[in-house]
């Protein structure tokens, strides 16, 4: 049962690297701006799968903290790009 769950976080992978390709060539920065947001979305799920299927719980305790870091991140950037004028 856990090689399942540890599989469908490699699967998890895979749209992973393309969101950090259009974080690296995004023609805006709100661009690169959501392409992070969804990598820590998927960074955070990869490691909620990657709890189950091992069954360690504390791996949960670094998924909300990591969530809650990429959020608070989230909104600074877009902050930051609100109040000057980036592209």
């Amino acid at each position: 049962m856990a090689s399942y769950f540890v599989g469908a976080a490699v699967v998890l992978m895979v749209p992973l690297f393309a969101c950090l390709y259009r974080a690296a060539i995004g023609p805006l920065a709100a661009d690169r701006v959501i392409s992070i947001n969804v990598i820590g979305t998927k960074t955070v799920a990869i490691i909620a799968l990657v709890s189950f299927g091992y069954g360690e719980t504390y791996y949960l305790d670094v998924a909300v903290v990591y969530a809650l870091i990429s959020f608070i991140m989230t909104i600074g950037v877009a902050k930051y790009l609100e109040y000057h004028d980036i592209e």
